[in-house]
């Protein structure tokens, strides 16, 4: 294998061997790629930086088999994402997501929407509020970039589009897992939104979050719970694998209240 130089996020690093580590790094060129880390794990080896949440400038090659990172560079850490557990968990729900979208072939735009999201996620630290939100935004653009978006728009038994009347709280809208979003209490729905909770979801796909006049966010978090349950329902659907990191994130929202 040629020698290559190749820009990625570290998504995820485990042991290989005794002193190595395996890398799971995601790129524009060749989506998730699985790279040798000889000696990482050694005291003072020069390639102890490969590490998850960093952004990498790497040097790989190898005769055959694994490639091997024979020199790396760190261009950016989000090592501030581990100061709390909320965004620990919400980088961990990110880099699970990118791991599943490009598993077999590169996905256009996924890395540089990733790191904007992540960056997001940094500069929330502080609001548990913001990095719910911002996680279920990031998971609407993320999922929507790897074919597998939320149908939005239109009612998934008639075709008729959905406009939430707000002001109208009777009114329902049921996900079928498995087909999408239909209009009234359907039976098999895994969850029921109403107006205002489905206009909220509509908009997270714009590019920033949807806030108020006076610059604060829109619903309460216990709306943002429920909207992180939709992704969750939609996820483990249709990528048919159940996601750890968003259950785990989840768990400690929970947990804090």
């Amino acid at each position: 294998m040629a020698e290559r130089r190749l820009t990625g996020l570290a998504l995820k690093v485990g042991p290989l061997g005794e002193h190595d580590r395996l890398l799971s790094v995601l790129s524009d060129d060749l989506g998730i790629s699985r790279l040798a880390v000889p000696g990482a794990r050694r005291p003072r080896s020069s390639l102890a930086a490969a590490a998850p949440l960093t952004l990498l400038e790497l040097q790989v090659g190898g005769r055959s088999g694994l490639a091997r990172v024979r020199q790396l560079r760190v261009l950016q850490s989000f090592s501030g994402l581990g100061a709390c557990l909320e965004t620990l968990s919400a980088a961990q729900v990110l880099c699970d997501l990118c791991l599943q979208l490009a598993a077999e072939d590169p996905v256009e735009g996924l890395l540089s929407t990733t790191l904007l999201h992540l960056e997001r996620l940094e500069a929330h630290a502080s609001n548990p509020e913001l990095v719910l939100a911002g996680t279920v935004q990031a998971c609407v653009h993320l999922l929507t970039l790897g074919g597998y978006g939320l149908p939005l728009q239109s009612c998934c038994l008639t075709g008729e589009p959905l406009n939430p009347p707000l002001g109208r709280w009777e009114w329902r809208c049921s996900l079928l897992p498995d087909d999408g979003f239909a209009i009234d209490d359907q039976p098999g729905a895994a969850i029921r939104l109403n107006p205002s909770e489905l206009a909220l979801l509509q908009r997270l796909t714009r590019p920033n979050l949807p806030r108020r006049q006076d610059g604060e966010l829109m619903g309460p978090p216990p709306v943002w719970r429920r909207l992180l349950t939709v992704v969750e329902i939609w996820t483990r659907t249709h990528l048919h694998r159940p996601s750890r990191a968003l259950a785990m994130l989840r768990e400690t929202l929970q947990m804090d209240g």
